[in-house]
C-alpha cells in the first residue's frame, strides 16, 4: 500500500474546502457582461458634440503671463521671482442658485476655474441642425469677445451668438457649415432615476471626453424655471454646454451645474431638460431673446404647519409674501398672504411651479387665478404682463418706532398700533407693529420690528383687537400668523401657550 505523505493530504483537504467557495466566484465572472457597452452609442453621437472656445477683449491694466505661462510651476516660478500674479479662476457666469434644494453656497458651475485669467474659456456644446446651429450654456459664451467651435473632425469655425438666457442658462450659436452631424432629441420627460446615461464633452480642455453614471433624481428645483436632472456622471470643468445621452443616443439634456466644494467633480452633477433647452433655443432662433410672463408678486412655500393652521386640504400652493404695486397682481386684487392654487386651470402643487407656469404665458394673455383667502377660494382673472430682462433690486421697507410692549399673552407677541402715515409708508390696509417677543413667538422666529397682519383668518386692525384674538386661542390649535418682514410677507405657525388663570 502507497501511503501519502502528510503535506499532500493538507494539500487535498485545503483543496476541497475552497471548492464550494470558487463556485459562487465562478458563476459571478460572467456577470461583467451584463454592463452595457457605450462603444457604439459613443460613436453615433461623438460627432455631434463640438468643442468651444471663447476669447475676451483683454483689458490694458490687467497683468498677464507670458505666452504659454497660464498654470503650473512656471507661473508660480514667475510670481515668486518677479511678482507676475497667479491666474486666478474667472468667477461663475451664470447657472447656479435657486430656491427649495439649491445646491451649497460653494457650489460652481462647470466651468469654474477653467476660464483661465479672463482671456477666455473653454467649453462644450451640440449640434442641433445640419445647418449649424450649436447649443450650449449661456455662460460658456457670456461676454464673449470671439466664439470658436471645433468639430470632432479638427474643422475650426467662428461662431455668431444668436441669442442666450440667463435664466435658463441656455445658447445658441451659428457656424456656417452645412450637413452637419445633429444630435437626435429625446424625452426628458420620459427619463427614470436609475437609468444610464452619458456625458461627452471637454472637461479640463480635453476634447471628446466621454463619461457614464446614472440618474440620480429628476425635478431637482436649484433654479426658478428649471427642474433639473441630476446624475453621478463626471462633469468637471469643460463639460459646461455638452449634451447627456440616453442608451437610445438621444440627447435628454445639458449639462450645466456642479455641486463642489472643490470646483471639481464630488458625484452630483446637474443637467438641464432638453425639453426645455429646445423650447428655449427655438424662441432664440426666432426673435433672439425669451419672453416671459410675471404677476409681479413674491411667492413661498406652504407648509404643512401653515396647511394644517389656515385649514387647507393639503400643503399645496404658492404663498404671497409681496405683490409689486401696480403690477398684474395688484390690479386683481391679490394680497400678501394668499395662497396660489390654480393658475389658468392647472393646480401649483409647489411655489416652483408657479414661476414656469407664469413665465410660459404669452404676455397679455388673461388667465384664471384661484386663490384660498381666509378659509375660502376665490376666482380672479389677470392678464400678464412681459417679464423685464433685468430683475429688479427689492426696496427695503422702513419700520416703525418702537413702543413699550409686554410679550405676557399665549403668543408671547407685544405689539404696538400703527399710525396711518406708518401704513401708508409700508403700503398696508393694516396691521400692528411687534414691540417685543418671547416664549412661542420667540421660538417661531418672530422679530422686534415684524408686523402682525392677521391671526388665522382675521385681519389685525388695532393692538387690543391683537389681544381679544390671542385670549380666545385654543393652547391645543396650531395658529398662523400671517407677519410682514422687510418687503417680505409670509406665514408663521406656532403653537400658542397655556394662559396663566387671570
Amino acid at each position: 500500500m502507497t501511503s501519502i505523505p502528510v503535506r499532500n493530504l493538507l494539500l487535498i483537504a485545503a483543496a476541497a474546502l475552497l471548492l464550494p467557495l470558487a463556485a459562487p466566484f465562478a458563476s459571478a465572472a460572467p456577470s461583467a457582461a451584463n454592463l452595457p457597452d457605450f462603444t457604439d452609442l459613443v460613436d453615433k453621437v461623438g460627432p455631434s458634440v463640438v468643442n468651444i472656445r471663447t476669447t475676451d477683449k483683454v483689458r490694458a491694466d490687467v497683468p498677464t503671463m507670458p505666452p504659454g505661462m497660464d498654470d503650473g510651476d512656471m507661473a508660480e516660478f514667475f510670481h515668486r521671482f518677479f511678482g507676475i500674479p497667479l491666474p486666478q479662476a474667472t468667477p461663475p457666469k451664470g447657472g447656479g442658485g435657486g430656491s427649495k434644494n439649491t445646491p451649497d453656497p460653494q457650489d460652481q458651475d462647470p466651468d469654474n476655474g477653467a476660464d483661465g485669467d479672463g482671456g477666455g474659456g473653454v467649453g462644450s456644446g451640440f449640434i442641433i441642425s445640419p445647418d449649424g446651429y450649436v447649443m450650449t450654456n449661456a455662460h460658456v459664451v457670456d461676454g464673449a469677445d470671439t466664439i470658436y467651435v471645433t468639430l470632432t473632425d479638427k474643422r475650426e469655425f467662428k461662431a455668431r451668438l444668436i441669442g442666450e438666457d440667463d435664466r435658463t442658462d441656455v445658447a445658441l450659436v451659428k457656424i456656417e457649415a452645412n450637413d452637419l452631424p445633429a444630435i437626435t432629441e429625446g424625452d426628458s420627460n420620459k427619463v427614470r432615476a436609475g437609468q444610464w446615461v452619458v456625458a461627452i464633452g471637454s472637461p479640463f480642455g480635453l476634447d471628446n471626453t466621454v463619461t457614464a453614471g446614472i440618474v440620480s433624481a429628476k425635478g431637482r428645483d436649484t433654479g426658478d424655471y428649471l427642474p433639473f436632472i441630476q446624475t453621478d456622471v463626471a462633469v468637471n470643468p469643460g463639460n459646461s454646454g455638452g449634451p447627456l445621452i440616453n442608451m437610445q443616443g438621444e440627447v435628454i439634456g445639458i449639462n450645466s451645474q456642479i455641486y463642489s466644494r472643490t470646483g471639481g467633480f464630488m458625484g452630483i452633477s446637474f443637467a438641464i431638460p432638453v425639453d426645455e433647452a429646445m423650447r428655449v433655443a427655438d424662441e432664440l432662433k426666432s426673435t433672439g431673446k425669451v419672453t416671459r410672463g410675471r404677476l409681479a408678486v413674491t411667492i413661498g412655500e406652504v407648509t404643512k404647519d401653515v396647511a394644517d393652521s389656515l385649514g387647507l386640504p393639503k400643503a399645496a400652493g404658492a404663498m404671497v409674501s409681496n405683490v409689486e404695486p401696480g403690477g398684474p397682481a395688484d390690479k386683481v386684487g391679490v394680497q400678501p398672504g394668499d395662497i396660489i392654487l390654480k393658475f389658468g386651470g392647472k393646480n401649483v402643487d409647489s411655489a416652483t411651479d408657479l414661476p414656469r407656469m407664469v413665465g410660459e404665458t404669452k404676455p397679455g394673455t388673461r388667465s384664471a387665478l384661484t386663490v384660498w383667502r381666509k378659509g375660502q377660494t376665490l376666482e380672479l382673472m389677470v392678464t400678464v404682463e412681459e417679464m423685464p430682462t433685468d430683475k429688479q433690486a427689492g426696496q427695503s421697507a422702513q419700520k416703525a418706532p418702537a413702543a413699550k410692549a409686554t410679550a405676557s399673552n399665549a403668543l408671547g407677541l407685544g405689539v404696538s398700533d400703527m399710525t396711518s402715515e406708518q401704513l401708508k409708508a409700508l403700503k398696508l390696509r393694516n396691521g400692528v407693529t411687534v414691540e417685543a417677543v418671547a416664549g412661542p413667538a420667540l421660538r417661531a422666529g418672530l422679530e422686534k420690528g415684524d408686523v402682525v397682519l392677521r391671526v388665522g383668518d382675521t385681519d389685525v386692525v388695532s393692538a387690543a383687537q391683537f389681544a381679544a384674538i390671542v385670549h380666545k386661542l385654543d393652547p391645543q390649535k396650531m395658529v398662523a400668523l400671517l407677519v410682514r418682514r422687510g418687503d417680505a410677507t409670509q406665514y408663521i405657525a406656532l403653537h400658542p401657550r397655556t394662559q396663566p388663570a387671570q
